[in-house]
């Protein structure tokens, strides 16, 4: 039964209507003036829809309304008065009053606006972040809503009490205490930080040393000692980061808190377990891919702002003018630019034209959503752009930390060599993601007809030639690529467009204003999995997990192809779990290593590790593309968002089975073999 809220100071009005509601069965309250509605709209979170008289003593119907959305932001609340008027309207209307009725009002009428207030509600509640949880059981109350489900937050503090309580296993205390001896035996040889451990160093010892975490006691004299942490320490810490890990994966994919509390509460956990000491923790979250991401999105505000995202738009998606030749033709186009020019950059300049490119199209198509073809736009995207990865040693840091690693084998590959044997791979991922989403999509649309070209070229038009500030956004734009390709090295991928940000400020297009309307949830999740990454390298949590998955592969897998599959294997596994970049920080000096002991060409498991570390398809925290995407991904009305968590978890497992195929199959099996090492 729903409640209703009835706000009159004309007793036998509200008297009247409310014995009409009732027999309607509405279960109904009565408030004689806005003092007493506000008490009981605090009190009682069941109430569905407010009936406001506009002109009341004390506090008037626009004051009542200001004051009930501040303390109930969702609350629906239809305006009733017999004073209307334009000025009045437009001041309801401002502080988000559902409609605006004259009374006396048609009963059918009103009774028609409450239920269309009802059912707008759940969108209200999305755009204000509100979560919707359906009571009456505790089963529902465990499964609760997205943002809110405590069955999921429950389970989550019992595993990591589980993980916290167990004992270290006695092979994470084994490659926490064996010493560097320079050895390609050493248990150590694949931690992040080896190459900076000195002879005989343990990582407990280093851990303790780089990070100057000690603990103390007195000598004979009084005076206190330091003593690097032992191994059994450094171990709790590791499990520390591993329950993390599962837990903000866990609350991630599920939404069971909003995915910024879950960014935040990696840190907490950092904090008060003593992982880094502060500023460390701080830094780690605060890395110049942060930055970047941060950066781009508020650059994409610019763009959008000034117009400038349409002229892309008409440029690079001129040929797609059906929905096949969006997916067949502009894809593997992208795919192939992503391989030169960061993949995460052209995600944010063309996300914000699918999403004008999709309000166009459910307006033309007369309908209010279509989620299926938001999730087609978002998802294509983010995982094309992810797939042109592996096509040049430009396309992303994780490659060009490969390229270290191989350097200090003495065997790393030129710039034409790791297109020969990346390139064939882009195009023919991009055509597998293609068919995926064609062949699972097709029949969903809503919107029959889809001509991007089209819609792009019109609203192109409509806003006539480019003007100042895009002329000069365009340039600024051009500029920070040009600094991206040319200069990265030295400025890094956020200095450039933390300089655009700056420009654009002193040449008035963008305003700070501008700035801080941006998704800041997503830079705080991309920032919290940095410094999960960094945690589990440096607590030796990274190194356990690649060892304890290469010590159940089968003999046929420990060299050769079978080698490279198992590498890719678990770097793609684990790439959706850590930043791609520590990935391959992390896996990449233990499997570059075993390809030496084995027999195996390096380029063969590096090109693997390094390939597969693209394939961070099923979580947003994976790479700033999905992150970006994700984001951008909501109802420019309702503010409802449109790409679920749960939509990367279920598409991303596809697309993460169908990278493999094509690297094992396309790749490992068939080209390479052709070309050889």
């Amino acid at each position: 039964m729903s409640k209703i809220l009835l706000v009159d100071d004309e007793t036998k009005f509200r008297a009247d209507l409310a014995e009409r509601l009732r027999l309607r069965e509405y279960e109904t309250i009565e408030a004689g003036n806005g003092e007493d509605a506000i008490k009981v709209a605090r009190s009682d979170s069941d109430i569905d829809v407010v009936l406001l008289d506009l002109k009341m003593p004390g506090l008037s119907g626009e004051q009542t309304l200001a004051e009930l959305k501040k303390y109930r932001p969702a609350i629906q609340v239809i305006m009733l008065t017999g004073h209307g008027s334009i000025a009045s309207a437009m001041e309801t209307g401002r502080l988000e009053a559902y409609a605006y009725l004259e009374k006396p009002c048609e009963m059918d009428k009103l009774l028609k606006t409450i239920e269309a207030a009802r059912e707008d509600r759940p969108h209200v509640m999305a755009r204000h972040e509100i979560p919707h949880v359906e009571k009456g059981s505790l089963k529902k109350w465990l499964i609760g809503s997205h943002n809110s489900r405590p069955g999921i937050i429950l389970l989550g503090m019992l595993i990591f009490a589980a993980i916290l309580l167990a004992p270290s296993p006695q092979r994470l205390i084994d490659i926490l205490s064996a010493p560097k001896t320079g050895q390609m035996t050493d248990l150590n040889m694949g931690f992040a930080g080896y190459r900076q451990m000195n002879d005989n160093e343990t990582i407990a010892d280093y851990y303790s040393r780089k990070n100057k975490i000690y603990s103390t006691s007195l000598d004979s004299n009084g005076e206190k000692l330091k003593i690097a942490q032992s191994p059994q320490t450094v171990s709790a810490k590791a499990r520390v980061m591993l329950a993390t890990l599962v837990v903000a994966a866990l609350f991630w994919a599920s939404g069971a808190v909003p995915v910024g509390i879950t960014a935040l509460l990696v840190g907490v956990l950092m904090y008060f377990t003593g992982i880094l000491r502060p500023d460390d923790i701080a830094k780690a979250y605060a890395k110049d891919a942060v930055i970047f991401i941060f950066g781009v999105l508020a650059m994409a505000v610019a763009i959008s702002k000034t117009g400038l995202d349409r002229r892309i738009g008409l440029l690079l998606l001129g040929p797609a003018k059906t929905l096949p030749r969006l997916l067949f033709l502009f894809l593997p186009l992208l795919a192939l630019a992503c391989s030169f020019v960061s993949e995460h950059a052209l995600v944010a300049f063309i996300m914000p034209l699918f999403m004008m490119v999709y309000v166009t199209s459910i307006r033309a198509a007369g309908i209010k959503k279509d989620r299926a073809l938001a999730i087609m736009f978002a998802l294509t995207l983010c995982y094309t752009a992810n797939s042109g990865g592996p096509g040049s040693p430009a396309a992303g840091g994780r490659n060009a930390i490969m390229m270290g690693i191989l350097q200090d084998y003495n065997m790393a590959p030129t710039f034409g060599e790791w297109m020969t044997y990346g390139m064939p791979f882009v195009p023919i991922m991009a055509l597998a993601i293609a068919a995926y989403f064609f062949l699972r999509f097709r029949s969903q649309l809503k919107v029959k007809s889809l001509n991007v070209s089209a819609i792009v070229h019109k609203a192109s038009e409509q806003i006539g030639p480019m003007n100042r500030n895009e002329y000069i956004t365009a340039a600024v734009l051009v500029g920070v690529i040009a600094l991206w390709i040319g200069a990265s090295d030295t400025f890094g991928m956020g200095g450039p467009i933390i300089l655009g940000l700056v420009l654009l400020n002193i040449l008035r297009v963008l305003k700070w204003r501008d700035i801080t309307t941006i998704h800041w949830e997503v830079i705080a999740l991309y920032a919290s999995a940095s410094a999960l990454g960094k945690g589990l390298a440096e607590t030796g949590g990274a190194l356990f997990l690649a060892d304890s998955f290469l010590s159940i592969l089968p003999d046929f897998m420990r060299d050769g192809s079978g080698l490279a599959m198992a590498a890719s294997l678990f770097t793609g596994l684990t790439t959706n779990f850590m930043s791609d970049g520590a990935t391959v920080s992390a896996i990449g000096p233990i499997t570059v290593p075993m390809a030496t002991i084995s027999g195996t060409h390096p380029w063969m498991i590096g090109f693997a590790t390094a390939f597969a570390s693209s394939f961070a398809h099923m979580l947003i925290i994976g790479t700033p593309s999905n992150a970006i995407a994700y984001a951008m991904a909501k109802d420019p009305v309702t503010g409802e968002q449109l790409v679920t968590l749960s939509d990367f978890l279920k598409h991303g497992a596809v697309v993460l089975i169908l990278s493999f195929a094509v690297l094992w199959g396309w790749t490992i099996f068939g080209y390479w073999r052709y070309i050889g090492f």
